[in-house]
């Protein structure tokens, strides 16, 4: 149920990444606030279940495939919202691959650009087709899943580490940018959550224990909780509109 503070109603929020995990979480969460919301990933079959299950609780949603390493995807991706909403209301740029987990010094170059393709040009092109559709109608909200990884290199997680280190400066690129129009960008940098796009970190003893003892409460964190701070960060609750973006650090809390 909608509440005054978080009320989305009227609002097309597009989520990348949004079949499971964190992205599963915020759909859902932004479909209980009122959004309409385009849930994507590279499987329509995925985002059409989420879709139906935001459907089935009372929401408005549909699902759309995007691969966003593949800059035709994107380019169809706007394509529908614009011919089909005419605005674009928030964006949340989740999407986000880690396929090489190792040694830095054994990382191959089709790692490096998948890896690259999809945290970086992914996001940065996303976010330029977003803030038009948002400079047309006065305005919008970014958001982008970071990592406490950009601030901190993880253990064996070299090449991902510097592509969220890369959002977190681009977020603030956008919001300094855009800020003149109305658009807003944050990131948010989760710490140790339990995905299953982390799922190398909890299938590795070695990895997570080193990574479980940097958090201050000693534990993981789950994707429900990561939503909530979306969900302010896309509300109007959230009213930096002066190019200062607001990085939610929360690895700390986990």
């Amino acid at each position: 149920m909608a509440t005054q503070l978080f009320d989305l109603t009227g609002k097309t929020a597009l989520v990348t990444g949004a079949s499971r995990g964190i992205g599963e979480a915020i759909a859902k969460l932004f479909g209980e606030q009122g959004a309409h919301v385009i849930v994507s990933s590279r499987k329509i079959d995925d985002c059409n279940r989420v879709a139906e299950e935001i459907k089935a609780a009372g929401g408005s949603a549909e699902g759309f495939a995007c691969h966003v390493g593949n800059m035709e995807d994107i380019t169809n991706t706007f394509s529908h919202i614009r011919s089909a909403h005419g605005k674009l209301d928030i964006l949340v740029n989740n999407a986000a691959t880690n396929p090489y987990f190792g040694h830095v010094l054994d990382t191959d170059l089709g790692a490096y650009n998948k890896t690259v393709d999809v945290n970086i040009r992914g996001y940065f092109f996303m976010s330029i087709e977003a803030g038009k559709l948002m400079r047309e109608s006065g305005g919008g909200s970014i958001v982008n899943t970071a990592s406490v990884n950009g601030l901190h290199p993880g253990p064996g997680q070299g090449i991902y580490s510097i592509t969220k280190a890369a959002v977190i400066n681009m977020t603030k690129t956008f919001a300094r940018e855009c800020a003149p129009f109305g658009i807003r960008c944050n990131a948010i940098l989760p710490g140790l959550t339990k995905t299953k796009f982390a799922g190398a970190l909890f299938s590795q003893d070695e990895f997570y224990q080193e990574a479980i003892k940097t958090i201050p409460m000693g534990r993981h964190a789950e994707p429900q909780e990561m939503a909530g701070t979306v969900l302010y960060l896309a509300s109007s609750a959230s009213s930096y509109t002066n190019g200062e973006c607001i990085v939610v650090d929360g690895g700390m809390y986990a």
